[in-house]
């Protein structure tokens, strides 16, 4: 297998399997409590680590990689709900649908914003991406599951915190990351 694959497949299959545990967690634990008071769906923390494992995709692959994986998301999300029918009282449409159209519209606008951005900066474009991809995904997600944009600050807030969490680790090991992936696609 070529070796400038290993990363790209690898935060695809981790890209994948953090929207299977943020539906998951939504599944098990409903909504819970973020700090400072606020409430959000429980998969929050995994869906705001999503936009920035998508963001290291944009780093080690091209576009095709990134809209695959935003599509393989979109359509993990959409089937991992598994109740296709059933609508959340006051939601619009049912979960499944809300949870994949809110993952496929703001993981496009993070990456909208992260692609022309990235040259400033990953960890400017990290910030700003996830920001815009946060909101959107907040937005989307609480008006078309719940019918309601009462979670709307936890979501952001939560989100946030992962967010944070990436850019300090990328201020911090951003060289070691880099010099690692270089030497696993120049061997």
């Amino acid at each position: 297998m070529n070796k400038n694959l290993y990363f790209p497949i690898a935060l695809t299959i981790a890209y994948v399997g953090i929207i299977v545990m943020a539906n998951r967690a939504i599944q098990v634990w409903g909504v819970v409590e973020i700090g400072f008071g606020l409430m959000a769906p429980a998969g929050v923390f995994f869906a705001g680590l999503a936009f920035s494992v998508r963001d290291g995709l944009h780093e080690t692959s091209n576009r095709n990689w990134i809209i695959s994986a935003i599509l393989i998301g979109s359509i993990v999300s959409f089937l991992i709900e598994g109740d296709y029918g059933n609508t959340i009282p006051g939601g619009v449409i049912p979960l499944a649908f809300a949870s994949g159209l809110a993952f496929l519209f703001s993981e496009f606008a993070d990456y909208a914003v992260y692609s022309p951005l990235r040259k400033t900066g990953k960890v400017i474009a990290l910030i700003a991406s996830n920001i815009v991809g946060i909101v959107l995904d907040s937005i989307l997600f609480l008006y078309l599951a719940f019918g309601s944009l009462e979670f709307l600050d936890g979501q952001v807030v939560a989100k946030g915190y992962m967010t944070i969490l990436v850019a300090i680790f990328m201020i911090l090991l951003g060289k070691q990351i880099n010099n690692f992936y270089k030497s696993i696609v120049s061997d």
